[in-house]
C-alpha cells in the first residue's frame, strides 16, 4: 500500500454519459467532463466502458471494428495532454486494435503528469443476448496490473469482470487501493448483482471501488435492439459502504467523491483477511 499522509484524501470522479452519435463529439463531451471534474477538485477520473463509441455488443456487425485503435494511440495521446494540463489521473476505456484484426476491450491508465502508465485488457468476455462480445474482443492477456499513480495504486477491471471474485482478490494482493470498473450494464439479471457485488468485493478486499455505467438508450444506433442502460454509477469504501449517493438511473451524471485513503489501513487492521486467507486450500478454483 502506498504511504499516505495522516489527512490524505483523494477526490474521484466517475462519468455516466449518453452516446452522442459520433466519436468526435463523444470525445469532446468527455474532455469537458474532465475539465468540469477538475474544477470540482477531482484528482482522478474514470469514464464508462468503450467511452468514445456506442456499445456495439448489442449486435454482431464488423462495421464496428472501425472504432478500434492503437493503445497508446491518438485518443490516448489526446487525453495525456489533458491529464498533464489538469494534473489528473485518467482511466480511459477504449476499443483496442493490437494488430490487424486482433482486438481487445481495454482501459489505458494515464498519470497526473500525462505519462502513459500502461493498460488493462478485459479478461472475461461475455457472449449472451445483446452482449455479443466474443464477436469483437479477444480475452485479455495482460493479467491484473496495478498502476502506481499520483493518487495511489490503481487497478482496473471492466464490466463483466466484476462477476468474478478472483480478479478483485488478485488486485488486492498486488496492493490496489482504488479499483475502477467501467460498465455497459442494462436491466435484467444484473440489477441485483449491481447492488451486491461491488460493496462485497470492496469489503472482502479492503479497497475503494468505483463503477461508472453507461446511461440511456442508443436507439438511433440500434433501433428496436437498443437497451436502456441503467446508469446508477457509484463508489464504495473498504467497508462496503456507499460514498455519497448512487447516480441517476436515467440521466447523465458526473460523480465527485472524496475518498479517505486512511480507511484502507484502518479496515485491513480491523479485518485481517489477507493474514487469514488459505491459498493452500484453494486449489480447486484454479482447475478448469
Amino acid at each position: 500500500m502506498s504511504t499516505q499522509d495522516a489527512s490524505s484524501t483523494v477526490t474521484l470522479a466517475l462519468t455516466q454519459a449518453r452516446w452522442t452519435g459520433d466519436k468526435e463529439s463523444m470525445i469532446a463531451k468527455h474532455e469537458q467532463l474532465t475539465r468540469d471534474a477538475a474544477a470540482q477538485g477531482a484528482d482522478i477520473i474514470c469514464f464508462q466502458e468503450l467511452f468514445n463509441g456506442p456499445y456495439f455488443g448489442i449486435v454482431q456487425d464488423s462495421a464496428y471494428y472501425a472504432y478500434a485503435e492503437q493503445v497508446p494511440g491518438p485518443t490516448t495521446e489526446r487525453f495525456q495532454k489533458l491529464a498533464e494540463e489538469l494534473h489528473m489521473v485518467i482511466v480511459l476505456p477504449l476499443y483496442e486494435e493490437d494488430n490487424t484484426g486482433v482486438l481487445y476491450n481495454t482501459a489505458a491508465v494515464i498519470d497526473a503528469d500525462g505519462t502513459y502508465l500502461g493498460k488493462y485488457r478485459k479478461n472475461h468476455i461475455p457472449h449472451v443476448d445483446r452482449f455479443w462480445e466474443k464477436f469483437y474482443f479477444r480475452p485479455g492477456n495482460l493479467g491484473w496490473p496495478v498502476f502506481d499513480t499520483a493518487v495511489g495504486k490503481v487497478g482496473v477491471t471492466i464490466c463483466y469482470d466484476r462477476h468474478f471474485p478472483e480478479g478483485w482478490r488478485v488486485l488486492g494482493l498486488a496492493g490496489a487501493e482504488i479499483v475502477l470498473n467501467p460498465n455497459a450494464s442494462k436491466p435484467g439479471l444484473s440489477n441485483r448483482l449491481w447492488e451486491l457485488e461491488q460493496p462485497a468485493a470492496a469489503a472482502a478486499n479492503g479497497f475503494f471501488i468505483g463503477v461508472p455505467n453507461r446511461v440511456g438508450e442508443e436507439t438511433e444506433e440500434f433501433g428496436d435492439e437498443a437497451v436502456d442502460f441503467y446508469g446508477s454509477s457509484y463508489v464504495v469504501d473498504p467497508r462496503g459502504n456507499y460514498v455519497g449517493e448512487v447516480a441517476s438511473q436515467h440521466n447523465e451524471d458526473l460523480l465527485i467523491r472524496e475518498l479517505d485513503m486512511n480507511l484502507i489501513r484502518e479496515v485491513r487492521y480491523d479485518w485481517q483477511f489477507y493474514r487469514d486467507r488459505r491459498p493452500d486450500a484453494y486449489g480447486p478454483i484454479c482447475e478448469p
